[in-house]
């Protein structure tokens, strides 16, 4: 049995005739030979180390989260993949009832990009943590995701910078492709699913050949031991490029990805890039906005932003969003979180954060709605008319 399904219940044509948005459902396999299930389109709450910082598991259960995101480079650091593949793995050790992706740490091929030397080997980090060095390659990656025991496993990449050269994009392309054959060649877990990775840039030909490339390993099955991809992503977006432009090239290139299998934009984004991307056609999302944000004091709601630490919100009795049926909104009023903040109460991290990944979640949940009624672009209208703010740019 494949360690992952897809089923596409829906997808709804452009006024050009192109399949764009899309509803469906993911099954995945768990290490006990029962299965998840995930409704798709669907937001990751992000996980790095573990946790989703501020919130239990049983919350994010409460929630309704489907699936959360940890990272193999920073777990592979502390506590050690070996270490919690001992004690049952990740989700036993984090007492998660539910599935998770694990980035492949490809990421920090850019964000630690001080701390690094890449090679076609692969990547030398010097540890954020104590300084000590790691040499990082495709083989390794899978090995820690596999010990960590997640349910869909990240294919270990370069993240080119923003702006790059056509040398640098060429560069990070090929070497993309052949991490992803000598990670393919890895044996994973039986309920193990692999996502494969597509770089480019903002090029919109550099993603066609990026997508070319990758998807031509499936017809070199006796070089990767028979093995193939169960899911495909877009890296390389988010990392300081002008957002418009994002909505664009991934408008473009997400029709180029497979159709059968989940489609997911990795680290992207604010409420308008998640549906803006929806509109284009992709299925799943992570990025650490709604819980950073929410530590920060920048909260989300059905009008828009709310910076909680303004002075006007001190004798606001009202809740944060009249919309919202979260604990945070039903309990407590916004002179109270304003308070927390200015304070630094650890609650104020904790209600903050709650209210945040509900926003998200139940975002998700209202587009895949919107969808399934075949009604997106009205339901996109309505929300911009509400969710207004002076910076907003909604790809049309």
């Amino acid at each position: 049995m494949k360690p992952l399904r897809f089923v596409l219940e829906k997808q709804v044509q452009d006024a050009q005739g192109v399949r764009r948005s899309r509803a469906g459902r993911i099954y995945l396999q768990n290490e006990q030979g029962g299965e998840f299930e995930i409704l798709t389109p669907t937001f990751m709450p992000v996980g790095t180390q573990g946790t989703v910082k501020a919130i239990a598991p049983q919350e994010l259960t409460q929630m309704q989260a489907q699936i959360i995101l940890g990272n193999t480079y920073h777990l592979y650091l502390r506590p050690g993949h070996e270490r919690i593949e001992r004690l049952g793995g990740l989700q036993k050790f984090m007492n998660w009832n539910g599935p998770i992706l694990t980035d492949s740490g490809g990421f920090q091929v850019f964000s630690l990009a001080g701390l690094n030397k890449i090679t076609d080997k692969g990547v030398t980090f010097q540890s954020h943590l104590d300084g000590s060095k790691h040499e990082f390659t495709p083989e390794l990656s899978m090995k820690i995701q596999r010990a960590l025991g997640s349910n869909i496993v990240m294919a270990f990449d370069q993240c080119p910078p923003f702006p790059a050269t056509e040398k640098m994009l060429g560069d990070a392309m090929s070497r993309t492709y052949e991490w992803a054959k000598r990670g393919l060649r890895v044996e994973l877990k039986p309920h193990q699913a692999r996502f494969g990775i597509f770089q480019g840039g903002l090029d919109v030909q550099a993603r066609r050949r990026s997508i070319d490339q990758i998807l031509s390993i499936e017809e070199i099955p006796d070089q990767v031991n028979g093995a193939s991809f169960d899911g495909y992503a877009l890296g390389g977006f988010a990392i300081g490029e002008p957002m418009d432009m994002m909505h664009q090239v991934v408008r473009h290139v997400a029709p180029w990805m497979p159709e059968t299998k989940p489609r997911y934009l990795m680290g992207v984004g604010r409420p308008e890039d998640l549906i803006e991307s929806v509109r284009s056609g992709i299925d799943i999302f992570d990025c650490v906005m709604p819980t950073r944000n929410a530590r920060n004091g920048q909260l989300f709601t059905s009008r828009g932003r709310v910076n909680i630490k303004n002075s006007k919100y001190a004798e606001d009795n009202t809740p944060l969003d009249p919309d919202c049926s979260c604990s945070t909104c039903t309990g407590y009023s916004k002179a109270y979180l304003r308070h927390l903040f200015i304070a630094g109460e650890i609650l104020s991290a904790r209600l903050n954060t709650l209210h945040n990944l509900h926003f998200y979640l139940d975002l998700m949940r209202q587009m895949r709605q919107a969808i399934l009624e075949d009604r997106f672009d009205l339901w996109a209208e309505q929300f911009y008319a509400q969710f207004s703010h002076d910076n907003l740019k909604a790809t049309r």
